[in-house]
């Protein structure tokens, strides 16, 4: 696949389920074992267009989650490259159990993909949100966890997946017309963050969508004066300590992610940081020990602090009281 500006500007405009078709076609041509298994998700997960060119490589099970993970399972155990999508809250809760015993325990090389991450299904109420599924699927050994940034990163990480020898979660936020992170291509590598900016005063590590405001967070800091690098860490696990690492001398490292601090990106990063003897500070931005209502997804973005200005205003708070 070729990743032309032109490409990326329309995956933007398509959002996560399109970009996800466009992905899967692609798929298609280069991995004859690939198949799609969907919960009732085939259209809403943008697989129309592969299931009209592959009828027998999708699989709908219905509202069946639980039973989603198992066929998966089964079908890796016979040789097939499955890709399990449905609602990132139902596979991280629901199907919990499953992804425990055949991902975790049984080493099932699935390749899970939960649309509707964080706040994009907000609309519909915290039934459909998902701010917890980092924590819960971080916590299960033998399993990947990857958070594009931008609709190009997601078709890169979907396509790395193919080859990926081992189950992976790959988790997708933002919605239609989402901003890219990403003019130009780039080498995306599972396990590798990637350093958006320079900055020596703070360093703020992003996932997901959230790290395109991140990045306009830095810009109006710098405003004020203070200089920010940006990390975008679309790996969560394993985490790339080395990018860590090369922040350590920054006065105060900043995780931002749309998922509870609890448990996922800040969880990780705090983890990791309580094995270091002098560290920075850190300051976790995220959503707070509670199920907000629902709301559109930019709303909740705002009401929950993470839109670039509410992410520049608690960095600013921070600062100023270091």
């Amino acid at each position: 696949m070729k990743y032309s500006s032109s490409m990326m500007r329309m995956w933007s405009r398509l959002g996560p389920s399109g970009s996800l078709g466009a992905a899967a076609m692609e798929i298609g041509t280069v991995d004859e074992k690939a198949v799609f298994l969907t919960a009732d998700m085939t259209f809403a997960s943008g697989l129309e267009r592969f299931k009209n060119s592959y009828p027998d490589r999708v699989i709908d099970l219905g509202i069946a989650e639980q039973n989603l993970v198992d066929f998966a399972a089964g079908m890796a155990s016979e040789g097939f490259n499955p890709f399990a999508v449905t609602y990132a809250s139902f596979l991280a809760t629901r199907a919990l159990d499953q992804v425990k015993m055949c991902l975790g325990y049984m080493k099932q090389p699935v390749k899970l993909i939960g649309i509707n991450g964080g706040f994009a299904a907000g609309i519909l109420g915290p039934t459909h949100m998902a701010i917890e599924d980092i924590a819960a699927i971080r916590s299960i050994p033998n399993i990947t966890i990857v958070a594009p940034a931008d609709m190009t990163e997601l078709v890169k990480s979907v396509m790395a997946a193919v080859s990926f020898d081992g189950s992976m979660y790959i988790r997708f936020t933002g919605e239609m017309n989402q901003p890219s992170v990403y003019a130009d291509d780039y080498e995306f590598q599972i396990g590798k963050a990637v350093r958006l900016a320079e900055g020596e005063d703070i360093a703020i590590i992003g996932c997901g969508t959230l790290v395109y405001n991140c990045c306009r967070a830095a810009e109006l800091l710098k405003e004020k004066g203070i200089n920010c690098s940006v990390i975008n860490m679309h790996t969560i696990k394993p985490l790339d300590t080395d990018a860590i690492d090369s922040v350590l001398n920054s006065k105060l490292i900043v995780t931002v992610e749309e998922h509870s601090v609890m448990g996922g990106l800040g969880g990780a990063v705090s983890e990791y940081l309580s094995s270091i003897a002098s560290s920075p500070a850190l300051l976790k931005i995220g959503v707070d020990d509670y199920y907000p209502h629902a709301g559109s997804y930019s709303y909740l973005l705002k009401e929950n602090g993470l839109d670039p200005e509410g992410i520049a205003n608690s960095i600013s708070e921070r600062w100023g009281i270091l």
